[in-house]
């Protein structure tokens, strides 16, 4: 079995930034006696679609589809900005950077990704789209609204998202890493050749209690 998901990764400038913040962060979350697993800068990403547990003969689908969503997109930027948790600053799992898109492509982008990867029978998250950068996650709820406060509203840059990519995360002793395993260009129809892949019809499983940003998604 591959544990997938659908992302995009931040401009090299945004996560130098991000990294700085969470170094801050860090000092403050010993102060207060918070201790979070931190999330390395080079693994931030921002998350289109989660999808869980697939057989790898499942992966030629899902790239077959990918790239036919991403061929009807527009490249877009999206702005990272101020912090938040999941659930709530008082009782967080996950401390995350917010993301911005006026454009209004990013949800858009990520609502067919949704439903093509439905189609294909990974099981879609009922509640709201909400993109963001994880920086962190807590084994138990944190209050964590003194630790951001200074930080809560600051802006860390623009980040170009001009292509789709279907990551699978690998956990080693707990740790968790993401490979890039296939990537599907936005605006970018693929010609009838680079589109010879058949789609499979391949019985997929739902590892939706999960996700690769430690946000519980049964809750």
């Amino acid at each position: 079995m591959t544990r997938l998901f659908v992302g995009v990764p931040i401009a090299p400038s945004v996560a130098h930034g991000l990294a700085g913040a969470a170094e801050t962060l860090a000092r403050r979350a010993r102060s207060a006696g918070v201790t979070p697993s931190w999330v390395a800068p080079a693994s931030y990403h921002v998350t289109i679609a989660f999808l869980g547990a697939a057989r790898p003969e499942a992966l030629d689908a899902v790239r077959v589809t990918l790239d036919e969503i991403a061929a009807t997109a527009s490249p877009l930027r999206m702005r990272i900005a101020r912090l938040g948790g999941f659930a709530t600053l008082d009782r967080a799992t996950v401390l995350w950077a917010g993301v911005e898109d006026s454009s209004g492509e990013l949800a858009r982008v990520a609502d067919r990704v949704a439903a093509g990867m439905a189609e294909l029978g990974f099981a879609r998250d009922p509640r709201p789209y909400h993109p963001h950068v994880t920086l962190a996650r807590f084994r138990e709820p944190s209050a964590l609204g003194e630790v951001v406060l200074p930080l809560s509203e600051q802006m860390f840059g623009e980040s170009r998202c001009d292509s789709l990519t279907l990551f699978e995360t690998i956990v080693n002793q707990g740790v968790s890493t993401y490979r890039a395993v296939a990537r599907a260009s936005l605006g970018t129809p693929k010609s009838a050749v680079e589109r010879q892949t058949e789609r499979v019809q391949t019985p997929l499983l739902d590892a939706s209690h999960g996700s690769d940003d430690g946000w519980d998604r049964t809750t």
